[in-house]
């Protein structure tokens, strides 16, 4: 079996991540500070929100969950995977364009489903006139998904780690622009969506060609691979559709509070970088990993990959979430508060925030269980723990709104991602070793867990003390560094003192190859 360098690869996907995090921390400070929490925000968030929520939908949380481990499993088998990967290129691209026609078109009834409370505003007509120029990028970003699991199957995940970087990097000089010219900017905002997706189609079609791979575009054909591709991608596609249900009726909650929208989303961009470095990298890697082991027997080195991946993703997102819960306030008041986004704006922002915080580690473990079974091209389970998830998120969030109001949405989110994580393990009881935790992670992942409570403790305590400095300008950025530093060392100096984590059996599963 071809070996992939599993920490290797993990550090590599989540450094680019974090490259396009902070990139798009930059991106999302600036769009704070042109545009605020105000109509032209809301109505910009929810247009751009509409082909991300179907991107999850076709590709990201549904297709490639079919397609990567049946193309690594003909990798490692020295099967067609060129070909089959061009058909089913070809066939996502058929669908995608017939698609991106028909949600244009319908963009005002996408519009309302996603944000009712806009109606009777001018935050609807806007959302729908940005809307109308960002849905074609479905179409390039899915197809885009695609060959980064191509990529990914190969072990080349550096480049496919570059790619949202590349968009980062484009609205950045856009709004610099658009500044420098005078331009709208909502809608150079809007027209500069397709054109991301245009330059990361292009940049992912070369890497793949350099590969060897030749996705010639031609009229679909309905090969057996790819009935069998549909009819494992069909469970997926639907409990994509559920997951995006979710983050519907959580949006159709905020909507009704002005701004709301955008504290959400300025709140679900802070927590993305933790679940974006650690649990997209370690799902990303772990997915071809898993599928070529099954394929090989290895049910040994299928064990090791996950116990490994799941200390991993433990180690940086439990402390990750605690310190999102404990100064929620200053991370949010410091990078976010300036020009038109005031106090009020950093007080509820954090509010969603530190709330998400509470279930980062939850969504981060998705990351780590989802590839158990659709390694296996298990499809149906998650769907099915899916659909209960979604009730449960529904009746939270529209129940707790009239007590909540837009917070309610955020700890739907959260309760339903820990109640997804507690099905997806009970699922795998009925899998083989593999499934299971070594002795290492249950010595381990309690003693994490103790670290990042001591550091929270520390944070917290100290955040007082760095208090008057967070409102003063260049000032609060080295007090909110200094906080940060704080915790990282407290984190460090418990964890290795109580046995949490080993640097030096870290630094030597990188140097594998």
């Amino acid at each position: 079996m071809r070996q992939i360098s599993l920490m290797r690869s993990i550090v590599t996907v989540g450094g680019w991540t974090l490259l396009s995090r902070g990139a798009g921390f930059v991106r999302d400070i600036m769009m704070a500070a042109y545009l605020g929490a105000g109509p032209v925000a809301d109505a910009f968030n929810v247009a751009f929100s509409l082909p991300n929520m179907f991107r999850r939908f076709f590709a990201e949380g549904a297709f490639n969950m079919a397609f990567v481990p049946m193309f690594a499993k003909k990798l490692e088998g020295g099967e067609d995977a060129s070909g089959f990967a061009r058909d089913a290129f070809n066939g996502l691209a058929a669908i995608l364009i017939v698609f991106s026609v028909i949600g244009t078109l319908a963009m005002p009834w996408l519009v309302w489903a996603m944000a009712s409370g806009f109606a009777g505003d001018a935050r609807f007509d806007m959302a729908v006139a940005f809307g109308r120029i960002t849905f074609v990028y479905i179409l390039f970003i899915s197809l885009v998904a695609l060959l980064s699991g191509v990529l990914n199957a190969h072990g080349k995940f550096t480049e496919a780690g570059f790619v949202p970087v590349l968009l980062n990097l484009i609205f950045i000089a856009a709004m610099l622009i658009a500044v420098r010219m005078g331009w709208d900017m909502g809608m150079t905002l809007a027209w500069t969506t397709p054109l991301t997706g245009i330059a990361q189609l292009a940049f992912t079609w070369v890497a793949a060609h350099r590969l060897g791979f030749r996705f010639t575009p031609r009229w679909p054909r309905l090969t057996p691979d790819l009935k069998r591709l549909a009819l494992i991608a069909g469970p997926a596609v639907l409990a994509g559709g559920v997951v995006q249900i979710n983050l519907l009726v959580g949006r159709q909650v905020a909507s009704y509070t002005e701004g709301a929208v955008s504290w959400l989303v300025y709140a679900d961009r802070l927590y993305q970088l933790p679940l974006g470095v650690v649990g997209i990298a370690i799902g990303t890697v772990l997915l071809p990993d898993l599928s070529r082991r099954l394929r090989a027997g290895d049910s040994q080195g299928g064990q090791d990959s996950l116990n490994r991946g799941a200390e991993f993703a433990l180690a940086l997102t439990l402390p990750c979430a605690v310190a999102l819960m404990a100064i929620a306030r200053p991370l949010v008041q410091v990078l976010y508060q300036r020009g038109a986004f005031g106090a009020q704006d950093s007080v509820n922002t954090a509010l969603v925030l530190a709330i998400y915080g509470a279930g980062l580690p939850a969504f981060v473990l998705h990351k780590v269980l989802q590839p158990l079974f659709y390694a296996r091209e298990d499809t149906r389970s998650p769907f099915r723990y899916a659909l209960w998830s979604m009730v449960l998120n529904a009746g939270f969030a529209v129940g707790l709104m009239p007590l909540m109001g837009f917070a309610a949405a955020a700890l739907a989110t959260t309760v339903a991602a820990w109640v997804m994580v507690w099905q997806l393990w009970r699922g795998s009881r009925a899998m083989g070793e593999e499934a299971r935790l070594d002795a290492q992670s249950r010595r381990r992942i309690p003693r994490i867990l103790a670290a990042s409570l001591v550091m929270g403790g520390v944070v917290y305590l100290a955040h007082w003390a760095f208090a008057p400095w967070f409102s003063v300008d260049y000032w609060r950025y080295l007090a909110l560094a200094g906080l940060i530093g704080l915790g990282v060392v407290t984190y460090f100096v418990a964890g290795t003192l109580i046995g949490a984590f080993s640097l030096t059996e870290f630094r030597s599963q990188l140097r594998r190859r």
